[in-house]
């Protein structure tokens, strides 16, 4: 039986997909759950705003898209929904939750157990009393973290994970976050081949992104065509990874977006920044440091495909 990726307009093959980007942000929300009005926008004013970058996204190859705004921080899956129908490309929804601060009380209360159970029926059956289904865990540690919470967090994922298939992307900053975080997930028998590290990019130290690829995990560098980030680094981490022969656990993404409820245009205070840098720009920069297009292709079609099929 092929395996598939959960998409909102159902599954699809892996192997049928071209590239596919699997950080990304569509309708975001940062005050978090509490704030009266979270989450909550007028569909046709975020389809305004979100259908031009998609369509520019599609144009420019990208057949997928990871939405990696989970509970805590804006998931909302009939806008999100909406996006998938007028889109050409596959969008990918989270089960999951953000880092503690942005956790709501229902879910701090709830027992790892029923944690567990929750993500596996919105991974198996759908979200929120929907058939429409998750595609995968997103989590996020505190900065200093991971907290209790987060841990607990972590082993109900594992477990989910464990009974689904799912892979687990993880918000994580610095490379002694993801240390403990992979000790917590190994400890519940998790296998780390089923773990992106998201933000990898964070990590200067090149010997410790290193030891967590030699430990499985995925390597998630999704700040292309960031401002705040030197893309002449990445550039250097990426090669310099892929010579050391991890080709197959990397991943590269925009984290971009996004619609802000917050605001009365939708836009992000910085402005919207959209999905086509890592085609039009980073890709051909790789391509000149002697990445041959094989790699290339392995990166941003073979290892998302594989990273998100159940």
């Amino acid at each position: 039986m092929a395996k598939r990726i959960q998409t909102l307009t159902g599954p699809v093959d892996g192997d049928s997909l071209g590239l596919i980007l699997p950080h990304e942000h569509l309708f975001t929300d940062l005050r978090g759950p509490l704030i009266p009005g979270y989450a909550q926008a007028e569909l046709a004013a975020v389809v305004k705003v979100l259908e031009p970058y998609l369509d520019e996204a599609s144009a420019a190859g990208v057949t997928a898209l990871v939405e990696c705004s989970t509970v805590g921080v804006g998931r909302n899956l009939t806008i999100l929904s909406r996006l998938a129908k007028v889109s050409p490309i596959h969008i990918i929804a989270p089960t999951g939750v953000y880092r503690e601060a942005f956790t709501p009380p229902s879910l701090r209360e709830i027992s790892e157990a029923d944690l567990t159970d929750l993500w596996t029926r919105e991974l198996t059956e759908g979200i929120e009393d929907t058939s429409t289904r998750a595609g995968f865990i997103k989590l996020a540690m505190s900065d200093d973290g991971p907290t209790a919470l987060e841990i607990r967090n972590l082993r109900a994922a594992a477990k989910a994970s464990q009974e689904t298939g799912a892979v687990i992307a993880s918000h994580t900053i610095g490379g002694i976050v993801a240390k403990k975080e992979m000790d917590v997930l190994e400890e519940a028998r998790l296998d780390l081949q089923q773990f992106i590290w998201v933000h990898a990019q964070t990590e200067t130290d090149l010997k410790v992104l290193l030891e967590a690829a030699r430990r499985g995990a995925y390597l998630e560098f999704d700040s292309v065509g960031a401002p705040h980030q030197s893309q002449t680094d990445l550039l250097e981490t990426t090669v310099a990874l892929i010579k050391a022969g991890y080709v197959d656990q990397l991943l590269l993404s925009h984290d971009a977006g996004w619609y802000n409820p917050a605001r009365p245009d939708g836009l992000p205070e910085d402005g919207f920044r959209g999905y086509t840098a890592l085609t039009k720009e980073f890709i051909p920069a790789l391509l000149e440091r002697g990445i041959t297009e094989e790699q290339v292709r392995v990166i941003t079609v073979f290892n998302p495909a594989r990273a998100f099929v159940f």
